[in-house]
């Protein structure tokens, strides 16, 4: 189950307007969450709260053997209660627990000239090894930013290392470059974009006329984004070095057939040859496969994955009984009361009063004051916001859980079941092994975590 504080850390991201799928070590999150998702071992109790919209803190105690836990904190300058829901009992289960994750328009990057420098700052004490780990992101621009993470230990040469990255992000590519104090590590990894929504992001007019909320001149376009990308690192110290090249093709949330996402990677040092598929098959379901081939030795890898999300009530994989969503986009959708449903009629057919307030990434402190009298205009505006809040409020309890499930070439299958009952959100795992008949659960665990405001 994603931790509450990795949470809270994409609602900063959001919050600031980056991007983090515009990165080559995000290539293969999405096959990566459904194929390799960690199954739980033993007991484990995370109380967590946004106790402020500005700071975070989470306490975890488990049992896996001997008795550890672990306190965390973390600190934004930028609110984080409009982009994050904290309440455990009220968290949107998908943006827990979904492993497909489509890519965002990059039209939609928080592009406002002048962004505040904002800065995260977040450590983590592990108990009773007494590890510390540390990070701080500090947004520099609206196309730059800078991290730093840390981690001190007494098991590590020199008792601990320090990573540092810099990230500088275009839209229509992507650039890090980062150094470790383990081994002198330096390297650098890119990636490119292009078709797709690429093409109007790129220009400065394309990207004024989606922040000004204008609709731009009609013109046929892919509705996939192909990326391509590499990364390159050398360890000074050990005079030894590595590299990669990956390409991606995913479609966008406009696309009205069926999401997938299709990548392939190579190292061409280790001879190594990777491919992977995810697909949405369904509103409630996503499968996801893997190979991997070396030209070496000519040995290959296989695995394969599913994701099944269940409704309320029953389980389901295409169910689309009264809704006006297709089924085969993939949206997690479900029909909305009448009075939504004229709010929304009612802004779309209006023009935007407030055009910058078309970023969804403002919080609403920057909202103007609207006068004791709106006009036509602004009550648009306020049944668009209206519309809105109903709509997540519908989504909020569509799911009660989902289950996953992965095999490999070894005939070692995960299974995660993972949900929320009341306020709790659980996730209950194992890991099971075919070729060891006489003891085939190797991993059994359950993870229990609850959030408040």
């Amino acid at each position: 189950m994603r931790e509450f504080m990795d949470y809270i850390q994409s609602a900063f991201y959001g919050a600031t307007g980056w991007n983090r799928d515009n990165s080559y070590s995000t290539l293969n999150a999405t096959s990566d969450a459904l194929l390799h998702f960690a199954t739980p071992r033993g007991l484990r109790l995370t109380l967590s709260s946004l106790a402020t919209p500005h700071f975070a803190t989470a306490y975890q105690l488990g049992t896996v053997g001997i008795v550890d836990g672990s306190i965390s904190y973390l600190y934004s300058t930028v609110p984080l209660d409009y982009h994050a829901v904290a309440q455990s009992e009220k968290i949107p289960l998908p943006e827990l627990l979904q492993s497909y994750s489509p890519l965002a328009e990059l039209g939609r990057r928080n592009r406002i000239k002048g962004a505040r420098q904002d800065v995260l700052a977040y450590g983590r004490l592990y108990l009773p090894m007494s590890m510390l780990e540390a990070l701080m992101v500090k947004r520099i621009s609206p196309t730059l930013q800078m991290q730093v993470s840390a981690v001190s230990d007494q098991t590590l040469r020199n008792g601990g290392t320090v990573l540092g990255m810099v990230q500088y992000d275009e839209g229509r590519y992507g650039i890090e470059g980062l150094a470790s104090s383990d081994g002198g590590l330096m390297g650098i990894r890119g990636l490119y974009n292009f078709g797709g929504d690429v093409a109007g992001s790129a220009s400065p007019n394309g990207i004024q006329d989606v922040e000004n909320g204008t609709n731009a001149p009609e013109r046929e376009r892919i509705y996939g984004r192909f990326s391509a990308g590499g990364e390159l690192y050398y360890g000074t110290l050990n005079k030894s070095g590595g590299m990669s090249l990956g390409t991606r093709f995913a479609t966008l949330p406009s696309h009205k057939g069926t999401p997938l996402t299709a990548t392939m990677t190579v190292n061409p040092l280790m001879g190594t040859l990777s491919w992977t598929y995810a697909v949405m098959a369904g509103r409630n379901c996503s499968l996801g496969t893997k190979m991997d081939f070396n030209v070496y030795s000519y040995e290959s890898a296989w695995s394969v994955g599913m994701e099944l999300w269940r409704k309320k009530g029953a389980w389901t994989v295409d169910a689309d009984i009264d809704g006006d969503a297709d089924v085969t986009s993939g949206a997690q959708t479900n029909p909305l009361p009448q009075r939504s449903f004229q709010a929304k009629m009612e802004w779309r057919m209006d023009d935007d009063p407030l055009p910058f307030l078309h970023t969804p990434d403002l919080s609403p402190a920057v909202v103007p004051h609207v006068a004791s009298e709106p006009t036509a205009k602004q009550r648009t505006f306020r049944a668009k916001l209206d519309w809105r809040k109903n709509h997540e409020e519908e989504d909020e309890d569509l799911y009660s859980g989902v289950l996953k499930a992965r095999l490999d070439h070894h005939w070692r299958i995960g299974l995660l079941w993972e949900g929320r009952v009341k306020s709790l959100l659980f996730s209950l795992g194992s890991g099971i092994d075919l070729r060891r008949p006489d003891s085939p659960f190797r991993t059994l665990g359950l993870e229990v975590q609850f959030s408040s405001s």
